[in-house]
């Protein structure tokens, strides 16, 4: 655990396959943990399972990039979710990354332009490691898969092998086709995603398949 908590050191960590979670009231103080699990969840990019309901479902939701960042993070930390983590120091450090062009938001719209879903995460080379994603509860049923769905198409438009990394398997995302592996696999891959160039993000419209 540390107090020092910026920008560059959130991308060091990525690189070296640790990601940030705040740790609260220890002693007083607000730290920041540091993590890498001995057992890794990913999503293999060709594993994303979509089913038929799924894929009726996704194409009511318009898929975008980087068009309302800010709005996403504020509902992924929304402090009445069920075990929310997402505090102002994250908020800032992520904001500033997305400016920086590395943190990316995927976003899914309803018809009449409501922000229904979407998720965030950090873009290294050819990792991309989630981080949070919501939907709607009223208007946005399947509104983060969508998102997801549009974030794989993204990670897969040139066929490059890229690592989407989403920290822990959950009954949810294993149902999505999220495995894991041991930490050395996962450093493995990481270590040849990091060679990769990173995805084009097309600022704007995105579309799912």
């Amino acid at each position: 655990m540390s107090e020092e908590f910026t920008p560059e050191l959130v991308v060091a960590a990525y690189r070296s396959g640790v990601f940030p979670m705040p740790q609260h009231g220890f002693r007083g103080r607000e730290l920041m943990g540091w993590y890498s699990p001995l057992d890794r969840g990913i999503l293999p990019l060709d594993g994303l399972r979509v089913t038929r309901s799924l894929t009726k479902m996704i194409k009511r939701y318009r898929i975008t990039v980087d068009t309302a960042f800010e709005q996403v993070l504020i509902r992924c930390a929304d402090p009445s979710r069920p075990g929310g983590w997402i505090d102002d120091r994250i908020a800032t450090v992520y904001t500033l990354l997305h400016r920086a062009g590395i943190v990316h938001s995927v976003e899914a719209w309803t018809s009449d332009d409501q922000l229904a879903g979407g998720l965030y995460g950090v873009s290294i080379g050819g990792l991309f490691a989630g981080e949070s994603m919501f939907h709607d509860p009223v208007i946005g049923r399947d509104a983060s898969k969508a998102a997801l769905v549009g974030l794989v198409d993204i990670l897969r438009m040139d066929a490059r092998p890229r690592l989407l990394d989403v920290q822990w398997q959950t009954p949810h995302l294993a149902g999505l086709g999220v495995i894991e592996i041991d930490r050395d696999d996962y450093l493995c891959r990481l270590a040849a995603a990091l060679e990769l160039p990173s995805p084009r993000w097309p600022k704007g419209p995105a579309n799912p398949s």
